[in-house]
């Protein structure tokens, strides 16, 4: 069976020969001395219907190649959309299989800048502390990150349990509380990106103590330490306000 590649060949070669012969004629004025004035018209008029016909085969193959190279396209447009789905699909697969067995094995992850082994289950008690303290649930938010903080003391998650757990007790009206959580977070990780927002907590809750002196000197530290901060433009407005 002839592909459409070959017909299309084969039309083409018939055009140029039929092409080739109109030049022929027309260039040999001496060719046509054989034919009467009837037969020279009947020849040209044939001439021309075969080169009709031709050009009409001509344009049906083009078109019919135009359709094929669109069906083509289609589905090869087609399979690069498959090959998407199926790699995002691929994605999400593996990714909900490592949440998985995040849940039954420990694993090392990264926490804003601290490293740490994560021990199954551990990132869910942070996780349910944190949905209560963005619920407003204060009381269940503080015991929660309490709870985590003893259960894991190297969790690379227990610098932001200790800023949840201060900022829990600063709203709960528990000042003492508060600057004793947040003065041990400070200690133990003076480099822990929260620190700003954690010492103006801490001054908020010396103020709020009645003790504005340590609360002058807090918002002092964080003007000195990070002067292009959220902190220290909160820490310059609460140094006004205390005065």
């Amino acid at each position: 069976m002839k592909t459409s590649s070959q017909a299309f060949k084969q039309t083409l070669s018939r055009a140029f020969c039929l092409s080739a012969a109109v030049i022929c004629l027309s260039a040999s004025n001496s060719a046509w001395a054989l034919f009467s004035d009837d037969e020279a018209r009947k020849a040209i008029l044939d001439l021309r219907k075969s080169l009709a016909t031709t050009q009409l085969e001509l344009q049906g193959e083009i078109d019919k190649l135009k359709t094929e190279n669109a069906d083509l396209r289609g589905k090869l447009e087609n399979l690069e959309k498959q090959g998407e789905d199926i790699s995002s699909s691929q994605k999400t697969y593996y990714q909900d299989l490592d949440t998985r067995l995040g849940n039954f094995e420990p694993r090392t992850i990264t926490i804003e800048g601290l490293s740490g082994t994560v021990q199954p289950g551990e990132k869910k008690a942070y996780d349910d502390a944190l949905k209560a303290f963005q619920a407003g649930n204060l009381k269940k938010a503080d015991e929660g990150f309490s709870a985590f903080a003893a259960k894991y003391p190297k969790s690379p998650y227990l610098p932001l349990a200790l800023y949840w757990s201060g900022n829990s007790k600063y709203a709960n009206k528990d000042y003492a509380g508060a600057i004793s959580q947040l003065q041990s977070l400070i200690k133990r990780y003076p480099n822990h990106p929260r620190i700003p927002a954690a010492m103006v907590t801490l001054g908020n809750s010396q103020l709020e103590s009645g003790n504005k002196a340590a609360a002058k000197k807090t918002f002092s530290e964080i003007i000195a330490k990070y002067p292009d901060t959220d902190a220290a433009k909160d820490a310059q407005q609460l140094m006004a306000a205390t005065k």
